[in-house]
């Protein structure tokens, strides 16, 4: 079952309105875009939901605007590569997937071609905007609003398993973005009754040992810091602790289609056809830096039946009542 309950945040600034023209090609050549993601993609959730933002303004994949893909499974250092082929490649934007993304676009761009991030953590705290308002310079896009989320994503662990007391946290600390949710959740966890214990992923290889350190000093949950490496590795994760019979709680919902417990989030699906827009207006001659970062609007709660059968968890009739899909 499926209900949703739409959450406007505002942030303290104006919403600009998007699509509020009638948008498209206007210029009868095929324009030339990249996209430069740190997962491999997937049609259905990453591709078909940003092409179809396209098409909803006007613009028609494969026909007046060509897409260069590339990407990687959370091998994070290949994507400075990676960026500066989409610039060889002679692309007019690059769509970023998520901050890494927007940093290696941002380097390899050196300011000349416009960079539209889908799903940035902080865009603030990285530096890749002056401010949320007016971005300034090459680049603007959405924003994933963590750390804020992680907060709530805690209060819901605590919610469904009330005697969690020590909760160990997967997260890249190769990604200075994650190092500040790190400090963020390290500060309230314990207004929550919570210890957390820190497990570091700098690439896909340390995975096996944060493993096996885990199993060794067991935890009474896992909560994961989602980015491109830990995205890339959601479903030995999720295997991970479906073996383990720990709860689980995860900032995007693929983890949760994947085998997780719980996630709670942006409806990440809602941001990606929401870079149209920008991409509609930049190649219509707007200026990125005078176009606002957007926050979400939707976001979402996604719980696995599944695996709490599996773990042997009851989860508690309320939140099941408020979750927007039930996996069963």
């Amino acid at each position: 079952m499926r209900r949703r309950d739409f959450i406007g945040v505002v942030a303290g600034l104006m919403a600009w309105p998007l699509a509020e023209a009638e948008g498209g090609n206007k210029t009868g050549r095929v324009r030339r875009i990249g996209f430069l993601s740190g997962v491999q993609l997937r049609q259905d959730t990453e591709i078909a939901p940003f092409e179809s933002g396209l098409r909803d303004v006007g613009w028609h994949p494969g026909q007046d605007i060509a897409i260069e893909y590339r990407s990687v499974a959370g091998q994070l250092d290949r994507l400075p590569a990676l960026a500066a082929e989409l610039v060889n490649s002679d692309v007019e934007l690059i769509v970023a997937l998520s901050a890494p993304e927007t940093k290696a676009a941002k380097e390899a761009t050196k300011g000349r071609i416009p960079v539209v991030f889908a799903i940035n953590g902080d865009p603030l705290g990285n530096g890749d905007v002056r401010t949320l308002a007016r971005p300034g310079g090459m680049i603007t896009g959405l924003s994933q609003m963590h750390p804020e989320l992680s907060l709530k994503q805690l209060e819901l662990l605590k919610e469904c398993v009330p005697a969690v007391s020590r909760v160990a946290v997967m997260w890249n600390a190769a990604n200075p973005s994650k190092v500040n949710d790190w400090k963020q959740i390290s500060s309230v966890a314990p207004s929550l009754g919570i210890a957390l214990q820190s497990y570091e992923l700098r690439s896909p290889s340390d995975l096996d040992g944060v493993l096996t350190a885990m199993r060794i000093d067991r935890p009474d949950a896992l909560f994961t810091l989602s980015d491109p490496l830990t995205a890339s590795l959601r479903v030995a994760i999720a295997r991970f602790a479906t073996e383990q019979r720990l709860p689980t709680i995860f900032p995007l919902r693929v983890f949760v289609d994947d085998g997780g417990l719980m996630s709670y989030g942006a409806d990440i699906a809602n941001l990606l056809r929401r870079v149209g827009d920008y991409i509609d207006k930049i190649l219509n001659g707007a200026k990125p830096g005078d176009l606002p970062v957007e926050q979400p609007t939707k976001f979402e709660l996604v719980i696995n039946l599944k695996t709490a059968k599996a773990i042997g968890l009851s989860i508690p009739p309320n939140l099941i009542a408020r979750a927007d899909e039930v996996i069963e």
